[in-house]
């Protein structure tokens, strides 16, 4: 079997970490120090997050969406296949070697999709956007780090707290979606999107489509009676 070899390296802003892009073969990986973030071999459930989510926004033919973590794109695709001519797509990648990587060895992965005109790529962190944009969006896709904990970047948390569920709840239109991604179950998680104002559906995939451990989605809806922003 060949060895993975080591194709580029990216700082991570925040942290003393690097995030590495390693190939063997034609298969890429991204990790942070031992922890693998995701791979082109294990994506069934990033694309289900967002087909799962534009097939509820289907009454919504100009829907807005952020989605939080450009990654190998497969999320990405899997909104724009989903989605209208006359949808936007706003994508928050805080790490510019992902980017520089997204037109580079992986671009057979994404398949032009950064060229498509629904597109905005921004370098820059995905909580900063949210907290820019009151009720600007119909969902917000976080697949940041991997869950609710931040594993490889402490200030990811934030986004999962109640602090930062508050603020995405505040950046969604009414009816929005708030959909998740974690590589493990969060009882706690679940627990917070309800008590801050969402009706939840949480649902286990595969991280292939015959294979492979299970990961979590999270599907939070704002209720129109729910904790308000404030």
């Amino acid at each position: 079997m060949n060895d993975w070899i080591q194709r580029d390296v990216g700082a991570v802003p925040g942290t003393p970490d690097t995030m590495r892009l390693m190939q063997r073969s034609d298969g890429f990986t991204i990790m942070v120090g031992k922890v693998e973030l995701m791979s082109d071999q294990l994506c069934a459930s990033e694309r289900a997050l967002a087909t799962l989510t534009c097939e509820r926004l289907r009454d919504r033919p100009a829907a807005r969406i952020l989605i939080g973590g450009l990654g190998m794109g497969f999320t990405l695709r899997a909104a724009l296949d989903g989605l209208g001519p006359q949808a936007s797509v706003a994508v928050a990648e805080l790490v510019p070697a992902v980017a520089a990587w997204a037109r580079g060895p992986l671009a057979h992965l994404f398949e032009g999709a950064l060229d498509d005109p629904r597109v905005e790529l921004r370098l820059d962190d995905v909580n900063r956007i949210i907290q820019e944009a009151p009720g600007a969006y119909d969902a917000i896709l976080l697949d940041v780090d991997n869950g609710p904990e931040g594993a490889t970047r402490r200030q990811n948390s934030r986004l999962y707290d109640e602090w930062g569920l508050k603020r995405a709840r505040w950046a969604l239109r009414p009816g929005g979606i708030l959909a998740v991604w974690s590589g493990h179950p969060d009882r706690k998680f679940k627990a917070r999107l309800k008590r801050m104002g969402f009706a939840v559906d949480e649902i286990r995939i595969r991280s292939n489509i015959d294979n492979g451990r299970r990961h979590v989605l999270w599907l939070a809806t704002v209720e129109p009676d729910g904790i308000g922003a404030g």
